[in-house]
């Protein structure tokens, strides 16, 4: 790789990571459209690459917070767990479907617009709710658990998710023995966006993270919508 293309991504980790950070969404919904739609990586590559950067970013991530204590322990522990599990599932699933780019770009399209939708309602809808009271996370076991493996699944297949850092470890090292991973990409945008998360959270008491949501919100619609064109001509 050639140092300008290396700056280029550790620039693009940096952005990611400052968004993750101010908007509490995970730099991989940045990361993965950018190798994909302005690197020109092949998917399965700039999904491999993804997860073994944000492998970085979820750990500073889970360092911070819990030198912060905005941890809950009990239910981290739980979805650690179920995550991890759910993330071999996804790696094993993604080893038999990753040269079926037209359902990985399916997949891929609707996981964005889901959170394009959840970033539009936080943005226009949800900002204007009174926030929930309490050190804990709501819910049961059975169903954290249930979320855990989930999302693990889904961070196993397509890297995204997963905010936890043992789910993208658990993911990422099923890439790399899939040969699916840049290592010097994914450390030149995982490094930047490290520095870039810590950034956001500097930012979140200045920034009015409702209006960044909103606006990256129909932004990532516009990505959902074009990798389910993708799925659909391929």
């Amino acid at each position: 790789m050639d140092p300008v293309t290396a700056i280029l991504l550790f620039i693009t980790g940096l952005i990611a990571g400052t968004l993750g950070g101010l908007l509490g969404i995970g730099g991989c919904v940045i990361m993965l459209p950018s190798l994909t739609f302005i690197f020109n990586y092949p998917l399965a590559v700039a999904i491999g690459t993804t997860i073994t950067a944000v492998i970085l970013t979820a750990s500073s991530g889970a360092i911070g917070h819990i030198r912060m204590k905005n941890v809950d322990y009990s239910t981290a522990k739980i979805v650690a767990i179920s995550g991890a599990v759910g993330a071999m599932v996804g790696s094993i699933i993604f080893f038999y479907i990753a040269d079926q780019i037209w359902l990985l770009n399916l997949i891929l399209g609707f996981a964005f617009l889901y959170v394009a939708l959840r970033m539009i309602y936080e943005g226009i809808i949800k900002r204007k709710m009174p926030e929930r009271a309490g050190n804990e996370v709501p819910g049961s076991k059975a169903s954290k658990g249930a979320i855990g493996f989930f999302i693990g699944i889904i961070t196993g297949i397509v890297g995204l998710g997963g905010g936890y850092a043992l789910v993208p470890s658990v993911s990422g090292a099923f890439k790399l023995y899939q040969g699916l991973v840049d290592i010097i990409a994914a450390i030149s945008i995982g490094i930047g966006a490290v520095i870039g998360a810590q950034l956001g959270a500097r930012l979140v008491k200045i920034v009015p993270s409702w209006a960044i949501k909103a606006i990256f919100g129909f932004i990532f619609l516009y990505v959902s919508l074009r990798f389910i064109w993708q799925g659909f001509v391929l």
